[in-house]
């Protein structure tokens, strides 16, 4: 996926977010997240979405703090959302193609654009499926390539980190298999006690367990808002991931 692709994506699903958080109204809980309301899910990304806009537009070379949540609710929230997303959508439509600012995943290859406007049409589709399971009803569906993208990024990106918690005390590999995101959409997670897991995108080699299933859901499932689809090979292994593996 391109930069481009990823702009209509972050616009589009931020639009359903607003629509759904509406329709199911700030006071309503939110199942996925258990201990939010559809107030603060909000309030969150809303001032996400301001804190990423701020690197893209003023070209911070360092982190920020993300700021203070609004203290909003209802139609006024909901109002301030959207213009939090437009506000996002409009900044990165402006950027040159070669901004420079602050990132935070080690992702080689990847321009401090690209890395924006990817994070945050993943950061809005996790949150637009959190609106629709407090609005009810079917959520819309996630493209299997924005999917096999989203898994990407979480495995390769945010599991390369030294604070991520996913650690075993022995070495296990652990395989996470897209089932209709084409051949490719397969990575090999190497987890160990020494440090953050090591994941390359192969197929070869032994694994002590596999998640495997359509790419949405197993997107979902990643980033624990459903059950993994598909598990072979050691249970408890993929057990274990789903419990130590949140961001």
């Amino acid at each position: 996926m391109q930069t481009v692709d990823f702009l209509h994506v972050l616009d589009r699903e931020g639009q359903s977010l607003g629509a759904a958080a509406e329709r199911a109204g700030t006071d309503a809980t939110v199942p996925t997240c258990p201990e939010w309301r559809v107030r603060d899910l909000l309030r969150h990304i809303g001032t996400v979405h301001r804190w990423a806009a701020g690197f893209v537009a003023e070209g911070h070379t360092g982190p920020r703090p993300i700021g203070e949540e609004p203290d909003l609710d209802g139609a006024e929230l909901v109002a301030w959302y959207r213009d939090s997303h437009r506000l996002l959508v409009d900044t990165l439509s402006a950027a040159p193609a070669d901004l420079e600012c602050w990132t935070f995943l080690a992702l080689p290859g990847l321009s401090p654009l690209e890395f924006w406007t990817r994070r945050q049409a993943h950061e809005t589709t996790v949150h637009r499926y959190d609106a629709e399971a407090a609005r009810g009803g079917a959520p819309s569906p996630i493209a299997a390539d924005l999917a096999a993208d989203g898994i990407d990024e979480l495995l390769r990106g945010f599991h390369a980190r030294p604070r991520s918690r996913a650690r075993t005390t022995e070495p296990k590999v652990l395989r996470v298999r897209a089932t209709d995101a084409g051949p490719d959409a397969v990575w090999t997670v190497r987890l160990g006690p020494d440090g953050p897991p090591v994941t390359s995108r192969q197929a070869g080699g032994e694994a002590d367990a596999e998640l495997f299933g359509p790419a949405d859901q197993l997107y979902l499932a990643l980033w624990n808002r459903a059950p993994v689809p598909g598990v072979s090979g050691d249970r408890s292994l993929a057990a274990l991931w789903q419990e130590i593996s949140g961001i």
